[in-house]
């Protein structure tokens, strides 16, 4: 009986455990750019992270990104220079709107 009782605990216990953390629900950053065709990626880099993602017909999303404070840097092709968009606050489960990101030309 008192072996039952003590299996019984541990699988409360484990149980409890279980539903005790809870699962990392990121975030996302997506917006546009312009001219579609010389951008190449979206980063989004924080002091404690860094996530990218691939432009596609001008289009991006970053997923799975941290709650926090980003820049998000578009990488560019000649000959236009690398944009950086600043203070891009990502909050958990919420896709951050950046809107459209004009790239400009290298001085």
């Amino acid at each position: 009986m008192k072996k039952a009782r003590l299996t019984l605990a541990a699988i409360a216990i484990s149980a409890a455990s279980l539903f005790s953390f809870k699962a990392f629900e990121g975030g996302s950053v997506k917006g546009t750019v312009t001219p579609a065709d010389k951008a190449i990626r979206a980063w989004a880099i924080s002091s404690t992270d860094t996530v990218r993602a691939d432009i596609s017909s001008g289009a991006f999303e970053i997923k799975d990104v941290k709650p926090g404070t980003y820049s998000v840097i578009i990488e560019a092709q000649e000959p236009f220079a690398n944009t950086r968009k600043k203070d891009v606050v990502v909050t958990e489960g919420q896709a951050t709107e950046v809107g459209e990101i004009q790239l400009q030309p290298k001085n």
